[in-house]
């Protein structure tokens, strides 16, 4: 047994939610928040069979896809009231895949 976590953003994890219930993998949901865009983010933690463990990454990949956004950057050399536009990839997943020597429910 294996015990997925996936980050993925807040925008995201309604939608694969419902995929995985769909799919049959249990989940628990964990508010977060990133450190590099300090957005919300949803961290996940999935237990799961060995054997299906590339299906859920699979399922994780295709509804949480990676996608540009172009947010306001100050930049040190102009005044701070001065904001210019900057690209960067959001979305996506950041799936941790752990090895469960036990797996009990009470």
């Amino acid at each position: 047994m294996k015990l997925v976590l996936a980050v993925v953003e807040d925008d995201d994890a309604i939608i694969l939610m419902d995929a995985l219930v769909e799919n049959e993998f249990g989940a628990t949901k964990l508010a977060s928040t990133g450190g590099f865009l300090h957005r919300g983010n949803t961290t996940l933690l999935i237990g799961v069979d060995d054997d299906r463990v590339d299906e859920l990454i699979a399922l994780i990949r295709r509804v949480c896809v990676r996608k540009k956004r172009v947010l306001p950057q100050a930049l040190a050399e102009v005044p701070p009231s001065i904001s210019l536009p900057i690209e960067v990839e959001s979305g996506g997943a950041t799936i941790f895949v752990l090895s469960v020597d036990r797996f009990q429910k009470v």
